[in-house]
């Protein structure tokens, strides 16, 4: 952690009487350890300062970070704006409902939201076209022995959502290569010279709006077509208010970039705690041998308390989005502090996922604490995927592809007497942000 942290900044200093983290480094402030090392940076600060800090996330400015439980409470306040996402990220965020508030992002939620309903995935039959590219995927796995884990769940991964979206795409790992620059925007300093991040991000962006314009084309000239992009193109011109395709294109770029790369995180993490821990690929296996099927509506997933269990476990664990961020309009009292007017907020899902205020034994990895489980979900169960309050739109479609997936691979593998094994390090080169996933380089085999 030293390592991560300037040696050179080390006085403590106050900024509206909450402590201000030591070690930040010029122009990129604490992300060098907000990326490699989040846990540990969190760790220490609330060892040395308490549960309110300020956290210096370079271009994105310094954010007050608040480990208190009271932070939840904050995502439902009516005097708190995601206005700040889109400050953060205007070239990837602007225009989305992520970084909207109030009407404006009850309009555009309401205009696309209604395809990714468990109703709408099932009268979509997208369980149905799922399955089958998984299994394909899978068996090759099988056959080829390893797989680099993360490489092939994002393949597979967009393969998914292209296949559902409607849309043909021959250069799948084009279409990576231009998200993983996208992301770069999050943390682009702000000059914009060739082969800088924020050139190279303003350039995939360009990229991939420019054909997502013509797959709304598309699927107006060809209504009659199925795939998820045909049935939002249709939901947003049915809706009652008029929005420009600025905001259609825009909130489509967000979804694939949601569903595709925080699902192939999560998809990752679930084969390699797999092949750590024995003991849940045996109960994977009995649960996929004692249904048979892979499951392919929301309505079959009560029968896979185990696979349930499995992604919930993994979200926890390993949420794709670690962070939130919020801005107050208002003055507001958030745990014993008062916070000012306009103060930028970051609250660490990661945190709250592994807290022992929320979670017995937060550091082990037990499906049991869901399959024994009596109360309902709570909403800070499901916010691991992002967004706020709610549900990120792609949470149900996540929730099925991913019980499909683990069942698909017990049966797969089990039919070849195979089981999974880490062939690297799975805590190696892992990154935490501007989104989590392990290492691209972990192998995992199947033997």
């Amino acid at each position: 952690m030293d390592m991560l942290l300037n040696p050179l900044n080390r006085r403590h200093r106050l900024r509206h009487d909450i402590p201000v983290l030591p070690g930040a480094f010029p122009l990129v402030g604490h992300l060098p350890a907000i990326v490699c090392d989040l846990p540990r940076l969190l760790r220490r600060a609330e060892r040395t300062l308490g549960s309110h800090f300020w956290l210096d996330f370079g271009p994105a400015g310094q954010l007050m970070t608040c480990l208190d439980p009271d932070a939840f409470a904050v995502l439902r306040h009516k005097d708190v704006s995601s206005a700040l996402i889109e400050d953060i990220a205007p070239e990837l965020f602007g225009g989305t409902l992520v970084a909207q508030d109030g009407g404006a992002h009850r309009q555009a939620r309401d205009a696309i939201q209604a395809p990714f309903l468990p109703t709408g995935l099932t009268q979509a039959g997208i369980g149905e076209l799922l399955a089958p590219v998984i299994q394909a995927r899978v068996q090759r796995w099988r056959d080829r022995g390893d797989v680099t884990i993360l490489r092939e769940t994002g393949d597979l991964m967009l393969k998914l959502i292209f296949s559902l979206m409607g849309i043909t795409a021959q250069d799948l790992p084009g279409w990576r290569r231009k998200y993983r620059q996208l992301l770069q925007l999050i943390v682009a300093p702000p000059v914009d010279l060739p082969g800088l991040p924020l050139r190279r991000g303003r350039a995939a962006r360009d990229w991939i709006d420019a054909r997502l314009r013509e797959f709304v084309r598309d699927a107006r000239e060809h209504a009659a077509r199925t795939g998820l992009i045909t049935d939002m193109v249709s939901a947003f011109d049915r809706s009652d208010d008029a929005l420009s395709d600025d905001v259609l294109v825009a909130n489509i770029r967000l979804l694939l970039l949601g569903g595709h790369d925080t699902t192939a995180s999560t998809m990752a993490w679930m084969v390699i705690e797999l092949a750590r821990q024995p003991v849940l690929w045996d109960a994977l296996v009995e649960e996929a041998q004692r249904v048979g099927t892979v499951p392919t509506r929301h309505a079959d997933l009560a029968q896979y308390p185990v696979a349930e269990a499995l992604f919930r476990e993994t979200l926890r664990v390993h949420p794709a989005t670690p962070l939130l961020v919020r801005r107050a309009r208002r003055e507001l009292q958030l745990g014993h502090r008062r916070i000012p007017t306009g103060t930028d907020l970051c609250i660490p899902i990661l945190h709250f996922s592994t807290s022992a205020l929320l979670h017995d034994e937060p550091d082990q990895f037990r499906l049991a604490r869901w399959l024994q489980r009596t109360e309902p979900i709570r909403p800070v169960d499901m916010l691991q995927f992002g967004a706020g309050p709610h549900l990120c739109i792609g949470y149900h479609l996540a929730w099925l592809e991913l019980v499909q997936f683990s069942i698909t691979l017990a049966l797969t593998m089990h039919e070849a007497g195979a089981r999974p094994r880490l062939l690297s390090d799975a805590e190696k080169g892992r990154r935490y942000y501007p989104t989590a996933h392990p290492s691209m380089t972990i192998r995992v085999g199947f033997s």
